[in-house]
Formats: C-alpha cells, structure tokens, sequence
C-alpha cells in the first residue's frame, strides 16, 4: 500500500541479495563479492563436520527422549551455517553462543558431552571459556549480544585491533537467531557497537521460526537490511551452504579485526526440527514447508558436490560415518557416566572469590547434611 506522502511501505518479497556458492543441488557457482577457492582436503573436512554435528545432535535428542537429558535445542538442518562460521574463525577470536550452537562449539574444540553435562542439570556449563575463547551458552534471549559488544570495546582498549598483526588482531562474533533479533538487547548492542565502532559480527541464524512465530511477523525487511539503519553493513548469505557461509563469515572477521567495525551478517536457514525438545512444530507450520527445505539440505549439497568432482568416495563416507557411530557410542556412555554435582560445591560457584557469607552460608549446610549422617549412624 502506497502513502501519498511518505511512498510505500517496505515490500515482503524474498531478498535476491543472497551470497551463494554452492547450490541446493550441488553446483559450484561464484559470487563477485565473496569467493575461496577451497582444497579438496577442506571440503572433507566441512563435510565431517557437518555429519558429526548432526550425529550430535541426534544422539543427544534420543538421550532427552530417553529421559537422561532435561531438555535440548536441536539444530538439525542449520549445521552448514554454524561449521562455516566456526571453521572461519582465528584462534583469538572470541565467540559468545546462545544456546544452540553446537556446531560452534564442535569447531571451538569443546567436547560434546560437556554440551551434554548442561542439558542433564549436572553443572552449569563446564568447559573453560579462556581455553575455547567460546563463552559459556545464554538462556536469556539476545543478552550475548551486549556481552560480546562489551569484550569488543575491550578488546579495541587493549590495542588488539588493527595493528596488521594477523596473530594479535582479534574478533568477537556474537550468535543468535531471528527471534532475538526482536529483543531490546540486541538493538542496544548494534547501538553501542555502530558508537564505537567496536569489532564484533553480528551472526543471526534466520531460522524461520522464533519459537512458533514466522519471520514475516517479526519484520516487514529482510533482517540484514536492519544494520544499515544503525550504520554498518550487513549482509545475507544461504545459511545451508557451508562454502558461501565460511567465506562471508572469514571476510567478516578479517573486516572487523582491520578495525573497520560491525557487521551483521543473516545465515538465511531453516530450522528442521523443533525449537527445543518440549516443542512440537507440527501444531504451527506447514509439512509442506518442511519438505520444501529438506531439498537444501546442507550435507546433501556437499556430499553430491564432492562425488560428483571425485573428491570423496564410498570409503570415505563410511569412515564418516562409522566415525559418527563411535561418536554417538561415546556420547551415551560418558552421558550415563556423569556424576550428580554435589550440593557443598554451590556455594564455591558463586563468585570467583568466595565471600564470608557464602563461606558462613556452606559451613552452616555442611552442619545440616552432617546431621543427618549422624542420626543414620
């Protein structure tokens, strides 16, 4: 609908503006912007990663369905988007997840039975986030985003930002999805980052659903196009092509780490399974739509690519996937094997130096539990 004043309003049509080197049906295209030009050894290497990952991610739903995990945010379908975006990052790069990036984490070197340990109640997160330079998951929608903006301002203070020293130079990236790209947050962390030109990219997994909410409720653009109103780029890319992703996510990086600032960058995706395992997202969307998507899958698209041109073989693909066997193998032996936490150590968990509070707090349970030995005694 057309104003006489102000013209019409933004239109809903799909977005030709897409990065894509890799089509659904397996062709290598190439895009004037973003091109790499990538070894056989990497594209194996991508397609490892992407069975793994969702070999995860399988072995770890059954594990919640079994009654072993409290809950688990699947990611089923979104695996290209998050192994190119791990893959692209450098060592000192530092990366804060929601709660789904699981792929990320894989890249990031954090094994996936602490991912698991998580679901399962039995700690809080248990891997070192100094260690993977990947924080520890966030519940809260969209708050990461002001973290990450934060450590961006104090990585630039540090004088760790565009010093041309590709070990020193260093990037943040922070992760979320379409949904909270409504939240409060994430606007007040494009704010402060387009203020201070801090450098940090801004990766949205567009997919499709916030919860039980379509996209074309959330925003009447396409979400990239939302940077630009905060003055810094963004950019669209296929989220289920590993090859386009990695490499809009490696200039992104490179741009930030120069000090040229933000950026947002929208993984366009689809979320093929549910939300998390207490949803059920057969009451809100179409099977129709599932199928649709299922046709570009990512790990189809590699796999037909890399037979096509000779790079992988039978072989190959069954070493994969015996790999994944042992992986899912171990995944539900280490998940049975871990230990409850036990309640002394909450105290001990609160702060990075225990106060005399807390101290006077655990000695007064420590009595209480005593007690109950003794009288059992």
């Amino acid at each position: 609908m057309s104003d006489p004043v102000f013209g019409p309003a933004p239109e809903r049509a799909p977005d030709p503006e897409l990065v894509q080197l890799l089509t659904p049906e397996g062709e290598r295209v190439h895009h004037p912007g973003f091109d790499v030009d990538f070894t056989p050894d990497e594209l194996r290497g991508f397609y490892r990663d992407m069975t793994l990952v969702r070999r995860l991610d399988v072995e770890a739903t059954a594990l919640q369905r079994h009654g072993e995990l409290g809950l688990w945010a699947q990611l089923l379908g979104q695996e290209a988007a998050q192994i190119g975006a791990g893959r692209a990052l450098a060592p000192q790069d530092f990366v804060f997840p929601t709660y789904r990036e699981h792929g990320v984490a894989w890249c990031r070197g954090v094994d996936p039975v602490r991912l698991l340990s998580l679901f399962r109640g039995v700690d809080q997160g248990s891997w070192d986030p100094a260690e993977h330079n990947f924080a520890l998951y966030t519940i809260v929608i969209g708050a990461q985003t002001l973290h990450a903006t934060g450590y961006a301002m104090g990585v630039q203070r540090d004088g760790l930002v565009g010093t041309g020293d590709p070990d020193r130079d260093m990037a943040v990236v922070a992760h979320f999805g379409d949904g909270a790209s409504s939240q409060g947050d994430v606007n007040e962390a494009f704010v402060f980052a387009a203020s201070y030109n801090a450098p940090v990219v801004f990766f949205c997994q567009n997919n499709q659903w916030a919860i039980s909410e379509p996209f074309e409720r959330q925003s009447r653009i396409p979400l990239y196009r939302r940077a630009h109103g905060f003055g810094f780029p963004g950019v669209r890319v296929d989220g289920n092509d590993v090859l386009a992703t990695y490499a809009v996510m490696k200039a992104a990086l490179q741009r930030a780490r120069e000090g040229q600032g933000p950026i947002l960058i929208e993984a366009y995706t689809y979320r093929m399974g549910a939300h998390t395992t207490t949803d059920d997202p057969t009451r809100y969307r179409l099977s129709e739509d599932l199928e649709h998507w299922k046709l570009k899958d990512p790990i189809a698209r590699l796999e037909v690519y890399l037979r096509r041109n000779g790079m992988a073989d039978e072989a190959f693909t069954a070493d994969v996937a015996a790999e994944a066997d042992a992986l899912g193998e171990r995944m539900r032996r280490e998940c049975h094997a871990l230990p409850d936490p036990s309640p002394h150590d909450l105290w001990d968990l609160v702060h990075a130096e225990k106060t005399a509070e807390l101290a006077a707090q655990q000695a007064e349970y420590d009595a209480h539990a005593a007690s109950f030995e003794e009288a059992l005694s």
